[in-house]
């Protein structure tokens, strides 16, 4: 088993290396923040949607993938979310606003910057459908999920306009789009031209290392010192609390090897940009919230390794 954690993480650390780099660019660099966001913008519109594309153009010949993960991994998030407003309310005496987004970090990963390159690398390319498959319905349900909860602390209801603007916005994610569009395509069962095919996946290729030196510069924007006590809370459930969850249900249903493996790598990476995102929405948790993703990112290099070798 020892050998087994060492090699991911081995593997892993080639991974965190490229996110080294893009911090220490902001850094020690001085690099622009412009430039920062330019290839973020290139990363997230580009080279994660043309990945994700070329990937489910194929989706009927790859692999077939049991859809009870779905259930895994949202089951997961609904009682860690639970768990982790609980927390929030009973220990840190948060009202309901800053228990959801407090409750958002520990279930919310960041599964196109760091997850999509860390599957490629440690489980390679026919676990790209299952997390894709993630991916798709992350977003909708993961910000419906904290849109119901903050304005029912708010407000004491629900929205239906704020539900519909929630799914518009998730719909014309470029990520998402990327991925219907290539079921799409994949469901025709037309064959991708040469011409077409081509760029396509040199651009792919380009998603994974781009996609973790942007995660790096990002962070370098946010300090580890502020809210920290509720930063290793969060950190806690996202690292250690998510993951156990999702390999109980996943067990629980007898799912599949490599969606097992899947679905828990995605849940034991760091926290994601979209929480910080709620957090300056809502106008609370920001210094926790940063700080978090900082700590999760740092811990995860050794911690998300050891959940892929466990499950392995």
């Amino acid at each position: 088993m020892f050998s087994t954690v060492l090699h991911h993480i081995t593997l892993s650390s080639a991974l965190f290396l490229l996110v080294l780099v893009g911090y220490l660019l902001m850094k020690i660099g001085k690099w622009p923040k412009d430039v920062a966001s330019a290839l973020s913008k290139f990363v997230f519109y580009v080279a994660v949607p043309a990945l994700l594309f070329n990937t489910m153009s194929r989706f009927s010949s790859l692999p077939p993938v049991d859809v009870r993960l779905l259930f895994a991994f949202f089951g997961s998030c609904v009682i860690v979310f639970i768990v982790g407003r609980i927390v929030a309310w009973k220990f840190f005496k948060l009202d309901g606003v800053a228990q959801s987004v407090f409750a958002l970090g520990g279930i919310y990963s960041n599964n196109v910057f760091l997850g999509i390159p860390l599957t490629k690398m440690t489980l390679g390319e026919q676990a790209l459908p299952p997390v894709a498959l993630i991916i798709a319905f992350n977003a909708l349900l993961l910000w419906t999920l904290v849109t119901v909860s903050t304005e029912w602390a708010l407000h004491g209801n629900l929205s239906v306009k704020g539900f519909a603007k929630t799914t518009k916005n998730v719909l014309t994610n470029p990520v998402v789009a990327s991925i219907l569009l290539g079921l799409a395509w994949d469901f025709t069962g037309i064959t991708l031209p040469v011409f077409l095919k081509t760029p396509l996946e040199m651009t792919a290729q380009a998603a994974a290392p781009l996609a973790l030196i942007v995660l790096g510069m990002g962070l370098a924007e946010y300090s580890i010192r502020e809210g920290w006590q509720h930063s290793v809370a969060i950190t806690t459930l996202k690292l250690a609390v998510q993951p156990v969850v999702v390999y109980v249900l996943a067990r629980a249903i007898g799912l599949p090897k490599m969606e097992t493996q899947a679905i828990v790598m995605l849940a034991s990476i760091s926290v994601a940009v979209n929480v910080y995102l709620m957090a300056e929405q809502f106008k609370t948790m920001k210094g926790a919230v940063a700080s978090s993703m900082v700590l999760s990112t740092i811990v995860a290099a050794f911690t998300t390794p050891i959940a892929i070798a466990l499950t392995g």
